[in-house]
């Protein structure tokens, strides 16, 4: 057994040489199984990272709200015509108050119907769901998505040729704005401006028909508003996201040849509307014995609003699908004039918000405890008229709802949806 000194240092040159040659020989047989196994770990974490990537992109797209053939089947079903010279009409917005009610309406009469709608939280969206359970039930499919969302708007114009768009998706309300004005130009402006880029470019074009608002005519003082009238001044961020959209779709209607309708609605109301609205948190507010604010103008004069009943908004945007020119592009392409019409749809009969409040005071059996309060300068204006005369002509357009009997249909509808089943009628 060799000692501790010959093992550090050998004796003979020979014996060192050999030893230094196996240290080598096993130095290098050592680094090329590291380097080995270090090539090894490369391609395995590779091949992982990849498997990894692979799974999560396969997770984004079993977890998205669309795509997939079953998906792909609900919208072409949805999409199917049951008459003869039907339409094919995509509804933004179709989970909205008068979404929900346009696409019923198409759908009754055998037109093929698919919503989009992004379901957001301006107001309650179980009142949304609700809607969209409605719409099931009578066989619409609406998309969970965003107008924003451009390839979303791809696929759905790839899997459906689209005869009409209906585009009621916005972000609405006026005194909202001053506190998230950034989802007006989100929704109003880029939204509309995506879904406009997205039917120029479809083959063939779909006819345009799009929900304005009696909002552009702003300060305007001049009455009726008729759509001849200046809208140059608006009152509001809302309303010059509106503004904005009537001159956006001008200009895809000269450049691209889409067929554009722009209607402007005014204070539309009734069943299933919107919380935010007055006439909804009056009543609200009225059943839960809680103030309502009444606002009045300028030397205490009332404000006045062309309330009008959903069922002949209704009647307006049917008639303006129905009337509607066809695009003249192609591919992106104009190859002819194609038209550009705006309307107003409104009941021409305009009532005061404290004669709104006695009737609901009627209906609900029911005294409102009012806080009136001047208007202050949050982008409301006083008054709204309409001249429906255009409306009449070219869409046969007439209203037949008063605010009476279009508030009792409301209240009948609030007290049914919201549990008031205590022996309560409505007059």
């Amino acid at each position: 057994m060799p000692s501790l000194e010959e093992e550090l240092f050998p004796s003979t040159p020979g014996k060192v040489k050999i030893e230094r040659a196996r240290q080598l020989h096993r130095c290098f047989a050592s680094t090329s199984t590291m380097f080995l196994w270090a090539l090894f770990l490369i391609a395995l974490t590779a091949s992982y990272l990849s498997f990894q990537s692979f799974v999560d992109s396969g997770s984004r797209y079993f977890s998205a709200s669309w795509g997939g053939i079953h998906w792909e089947k609900q919208v072409r079903n949805s999409a199917q015509i049951h008459r003869s010279g039907g339409l094919s009409v995509l509804v933004t917005g179709a989970a909205g108050f008068v979404g929900t009610h346009v696409s019923l309406a198409l759908k009754k009469r055998g037109d093929g119907v698919v919503g989009l709608d992004n379901f957001n939280n301006y107001y309650d969206p179980s009142l949304k769901k609700a809607r969209r359970a409605l719409l099931k039930s009578h066989n619409v499919f609406i998309v969970e998505g965003d107008i924003n969302d451009a390839r979303l708007l791809a696929k759905l114009f790839d899997v459906v040729a689209f005869t009409h768009v209906m585009h009621l998706a916005a972000q609405a309300g006026v005194r909202y704005a001053m506190e998230n004005p950034q989802s007006y130009v989100h929704s109003n402006i880029a939204g509309l401006v995506t879904l406009l880029e997205t039917s120029k470019s479809a083959d063939p074009q779909p006819a345009f028909v799009w929900a304005s608002s009696s909002s552009v005519y702003g300060l305007n003082d001049k009455t009726p508003f008729s759509e001849s009238d200046r809208t140059d001044q608006p009152a509001s961020l809302y309303a010059a996201t509106k503004k904005a959209g009537e001159e956006i779709t001008h200009t895809y209607n000269h450049i691209y040849g889409l067929s554009i309708t722009g209607l402007r609605f005014f204070t539309v109301y009734g069943p299933w509307g919107r919380p935010d609205m007055a006439y909804f948190s009056f009543t609200r507010n009225i059943l839960q014995r809680k103030p309502i604010t009444v606002y009045r103008g300028k030397n205490r004069v009332d404000l006045a609003r062309d309330f009008t009943y959903i069922d002949d908004i209704v009647k307006g945007c049917v008639g303006s699908l129905d009337t509607a020119g066809k695009s003249t592009g192609s591919g992106g392409k104009k190859r002819g004039p194609a038209p550009y019409r705006i309307f107003n749809l409104g009941n021409t009969s305009p009532v005061t918000v404290p004669t709104l409040v006695s009737i609901l005071e009627k209906h609900l059996k029911m005294k409102a405890k009012k806080n009136v309060v001047d208007m202050p300068g949050n982008g409301d204006v006083p008054f709204t008229h309409a001249n429906i005369s255009s409306a009449r002509r070219e869409l046969g357009y007439k209203p037949t709802t008063d605010l009476q009997t279009g508030l009792k249909k409301f209240v009948r509808w609030y007290l049914s949806y919201y549990g008031y089943n205590h022996g309560r009628t409505v007059n």
